[in-house]
């Protein structure tokens, strides 16, 4: 046999070896057409088409589903403090705390005590980024409100930070505007608890009530007036739990407050936050200004109420809003909450209006 026959043959077996003939493809088409066609595929298309005709006008197209979406993060970017007071202040009060994305765990365990007597319905949540208006206003419809401009990306900011004075710091200006509206506000930060209803507590008609943020013990009938000055020259009264009614003395003291806030700001060397202001306030307006300062076995600070336990028996049911102070980083706080039976998050999310986060 000559090489060139040889070579045809082995050509030939390549061909036949790896056939693309018209044919071999028409096969393929019959049998899946056929496959469709079945009885078998018949039916499977059926329950598909009749899947689609019973959801789809519930559900409605697509694209209406992401218009919504981007309509309710609209809404809630344009929603302003005035309208967000008047939603929840409809009892003339409202509850206020200020929150960024890290802290919502503790917002979620604040809430939850809160909702346990019964005034979770007067919260309003400052949220400090985007984030958290619109996780809370999407579980919690109109229960926050972000006041413009936003600070920077919020992190969990470690106390004596320039990022936690700058966040604080928006504190007075908040209050301040919500009284402007007419209310009486509650200010709270969200590492406390509440054990009992605070309102019974906030007796008369006082422009300003505070709490001592010592360690100190008090006589169980300590005077109401504000504390003499300390090694400082200023008192060491907390910013944390700070209750106002809307006179001319409650905005002269948030006005002062502010205007300490801008003569002693964060910096390197003097690494403040909005505590001390609030204190050269209070201390500055005392003859012109009615304040009261709550009771110690009522509204204890962190370093009592979680170091002196003889304190807390002699106490005990006396206890109304637990401050988890006196202690610095997120998972610490945490912990000690935990270790005082006080985060309920762990086994009570259904009692908050946020439910689990």
């Amino acid at each position: 046999m000559s090489l060139h026959q040889r070579q045809q043959q082995q050509q030939q077996h390549l061909i036949d070896s790896y056939p693309i003939s018209p044919h071999s493809t028409t096969d393929v088409h019959h049998q899946r057409a056929s496959t469709i066609f079945s009885r078998t595929g018949l039916l499977v298309l059926l329950s598909l088409i009749l899947i689609l005709g019973v959801f789809f006008p519930w559900i409605g197209p697509m694209d209406s589903l992401f218009s919504n979406r981007t309509g309710s993060l609209a809404k809630w970017r344009s929603y302003t403090l005035p309208q967000a007071a008047a939603f929840v202040g409809k009892n003339g009060t409202v509850i206020v705390c200020a929150v960024s994305e890290p802290y919502i765990p503790f917002l979620n365990n604040w809430l939850i005590s809160v909702a346990r007597q019964k005034h979770q319905d007067k919260v309003l949540v400052i949220a400090e980024d985007y984030a958290t208006l619109y996780k809370v206003n999407e579980r919690w419809p109109g229960h926050a409100v972000l006041v413009p401009p936003a600070p920077d990306t919020q992190t969990a900011h470690k106390f004596g930070s320039q990022g936690f004075f700058n966040f604080t710091s928006r504190r007075p200006r908040h209050l301040l505007q919500i009284l402007e509206l007419g209310y009486n506000v509650m200010y709270n930060d969200v590492d406390m608890v509440w054990l009992a209803d605070p309102f019974p507590y906030l007796e008369g008609n006082h422009d300003v009530y505070f709490t001592d943020d010592m360690a100190a013990v008090k006589p169980l009938n300590h005077p109401h007036d504000l504390p003499p000055p300390g090694k400082k020259g200023r008192t060491y009264i907390c910013s944390c739990m700070i209750f106002l009614h809307p006179t001319v003395g409650a905005k002269a003291v948030m006005k002062k407050w502010i205007e300490e806030l801008q003569v002693q700001p964060w910096s390197k060397t003097s690494k403040s936050n909005d505590q001390p202001a609030f204190n050269w306030a209070l201390n500055k307006t005392a003859g012109q200004v009615d304040l009261y300062l709550l009771p110690q076995a009522a509204f204890p600070s962190g370093g009592l109420y979680f170091k002196n336990e003889t304190w807390v028996q002699e106490t005990k049911g006396k206890h109304v809003i637990i401050h988890n102070n006196y202690i610095i980083g997120f998972e610490k706080k945490i912990k000690r909450f935990r270790e005082f039976g006080l985060w309920l998050v762990d086994d009570h999310n259904d009692e908050s209006p946020l439910g689990r986060i």
